[in-house]
């Protein structure tokens, strides 16, 4: 028995279990010995082996696309949970159809289905089951990837299916292409060394994407994060804090808005922890990115835990009064109780909550606070959710997340004592619901004026979507001239979660022009080709570039010797998958 069967698995295409052989990786299938394979006889010295008739290797047929023939197979790409997960599905959706697949919209035209899973709650990871279950009813191939088979490697529903771990979505196409030829392949280790990453456990951010917004570009600057959490199960799958380098970031960033992106959100497990393992700050982060950032582009940045933002709290103040920057940042409380934050080990009080909260609004005017609510923690007292409610009706937070309670297997909150009765937790979380929905937080706005960031369609498909300095929704009317632009709307009507906003037109035409042309949907963006130097950058920045014609001739030369190269490689990559799957199929035969 191979002491690594539980890392890789390869089992034979027709499920037998009896040539199933254990790998260390993928890349070991054709380079084990000869005698790799062998059965051992040495206890049976009187049976001879049958005689086998041996047949050439078949050559290649043409086929129909999809038909277990890797690299031209549909592959659908569902994601649940944060950010960073999306994030994870885009260069999953990049790395693919840049290796030749199709990656579709659908599922139900899909050769294969990779579920890109998020283990926070347990509603997420149902839905995750019942999935797999359909996608499997379908009779179609599965790949899990995400934090739950990464955090859970011997769950149920998982066993006999292939699985790409956080720290390996830069070899999906591999897992795919193995999954297809009808074997199991697991990889949940870190990532292979890269210079891209210092021999992190890090993907490289410079990897082929496919954004679900062409408009909106998700950067982690950081995997996971300082903290032990009592009911988080994330920790268990992204493992400790790594940030990226500075200098990859602010590449990604510049490559990025060379293709046309207008909005730039920096994601992680928590933010304000970036930099402390590698001796750089968030502050200091992101006043390098605004350096690049040219008018007409904005930057979100994403959730912080309030230990780590504390520290940085005049830093930040100044950031987020930025031009280029919303003001809106996501700081969780959880709870309003001391005693539940100490039984969650939050690292934090209440005060400490309510000061950086505090200290935001009264230096950045008008900034919107995101915030998460736990109900019914074990333990949790009448008088806690009290306390809870009463900081909601204070602040009336405008964006407000509410979860109740769920026991996450294998972390220490699933076995605390004092279990808040279902029917209490639900109460609870209805009640605070009910005090989220009672205030109004535009009722004020109408006529108000806003300079918006027109970036996607909304839900009803008869607006745009846009958001002002605050990163509140406001819905514009539909048209094509405005999209990915800068432009002033009049508040006409207002909701609980939005505004409506009529167009301005003299603000149109003065909107900051569009460098690059607006990316349509499913664009692969390679980013590990060199922005250019003219594209999207400060109008001082472009005058000090564009007066050298030797120089453009130096790049127009070093443009095509980079795509000659890039053309090379990936023939060569190509030849190599059709010789690996002719392999396959000799070795299929044999065994």
């Amino acid at each position: 028995t191979c002491p690594h069967k539980d890392l890789c698995t390869l089992a034979s295409p027709s499920g037998d279990e009896q040539m199933a052989e254990a790998l260390l990786d993928i890349e070991d299938v054709g380079q084990q010995g000869s005698d790799s394979f062998a059965p051992d006889r040495t206890h049976r010295p009187n049976v001879l082996p049958k005689r086998r008739t041996h047949r050439p290797a078949r050559e290649p047929a043409e086929k129909p696309v999809g038909d277990n023939i890797p690299n031209v197979g549909r592959v659908h790409i569902r994601t649940w949970g944060c950010s960073h997960n999306n994030s994870d599905g885009e260069y999953m959706a990049g790395l693919l159809a840049a290796e030749g697949y199709t990656v579709t919209e659908s599922s139900n035209d899909a050769d294969v289905i990779i579920l890109n899973s998020c283990t926070v709650k347990t509603p997420s990871e149902d839905n995750f089951n019942n999935a797999i279950r359909e996608a499997q009813e379908r009779h179609q191939h599965v790949v899990v990837a995400g934090c739950v088979p990464q955090a859970q490697p011997s769950a149920k529903m998982i066993q006999g299916l292939s699985v790409v771990g956080v720290r390996q979505i830069d070899r999906v196409a591999e897992v795919v292409g193995e999954t297809m030829l009808g074997r199991t392949v697991r990889l949940l280790g870190g990532p292979r060394a890269s210079s891209a990453t210092d021999g992190k456990r890090l993907v490289a951010l410079n990897l082929p994407k496919i954004r679900k917004n062409p408009l909106i570009e998700i950067i982690p600057i950081n995997s996971s994060c300082l903290n032990a959490c009592t009911y988080c199960k994330t920790k268990h799958a992204r493992g400790d804090l790594a940030s990226y380098p500075p200098e990859e970031i602010v590449e990604r960033v510049q490559t990025c808005i060379a293709e046309g992106v207008v909005e730039i959100w920096l994601t992680s497990e928590d933010t304000g922890a970036y930099g402390r393992d590698i001796g750089v700050t968030l502050p200091a982060l992101l006043w390098r990115i605004v350096e690049v950032m040219p008018e007409g582009v904005m930057l979100r940045v994403g959730m912080t835990n309030p230990p780590y933002i504390q520290e940085h709290l005049e830093e930040m103040t100044k950031l987020l009064s930025h031009p280029r920057v919303y003001s809106f940042l996501h700081i969780p409380l959880q709870s309003a109780s001391d005693a539940i934050l100490a039984s969650m080990k939050r690292e934090y009080c209440l005060d400490d909550f309510c000061h950086i909260v505090d200290y935001l609004q009264s230096k950045v005017p008008g900034i919107t606070i995101a915030t998460d609510i736990i109900c019914a923690f074990p333990g949790e007292t009448d008088e806690d959710f009290e306390a809870t409610r009463a900081i909601v009706e204070k602040y009336k937070f405008p964006s407000l997340f509410i979860n109740q309670f769920y026991p996450r297997p294998g972390t220490p909150a699933a076995s605390m004592y004092g279990r808040v009765p279902t029917t209490v937790a639900k109460e609870r979380t209805r009640e605070l619901s009910s005090i989220f929905r009672s205030y109004q937080p535009y009722d004020n706005r109408v006529g108000l004026t806003y300079r918006a960031l027109v970036t996607e369609v909304a839900s009803d498909k008869e607006h745009y979507v846009a958001h002002n300095r605050f990163y509140e929704q406001i819905l514009v009317p539909m048209r094509e001239d405005i999209l990915g632009k800068m432009i002033d709307v009049r508040i006409v009507q207002v909701g609980k979660f939005y505004m409506e906003g009529e167009i301005l037109e003299t603000s149109v035409a003065a909107a900051p022009p569009l460098v690059a042309a607006l990316p349509k949907k499913g664009t692969i963006s390679f980013a590990g080709k060199s922005p250019s130097s003219f594209a999207r950058q400060p109008p001082q920045q472009q005058a000090a570039v564009g007066t050298s014609g030797s120089h453009s001739w130096a790049s127009l030369g070093t443009l095509l010797w980079v795509v000659f190269a890039l053309v090379s490689m990936d023939l060569l990559r190509h030849l190599a998958r059709w010789y690996q799957y002719q392999q396959h199929e000799e070795e299929h035969l044999q065994h």
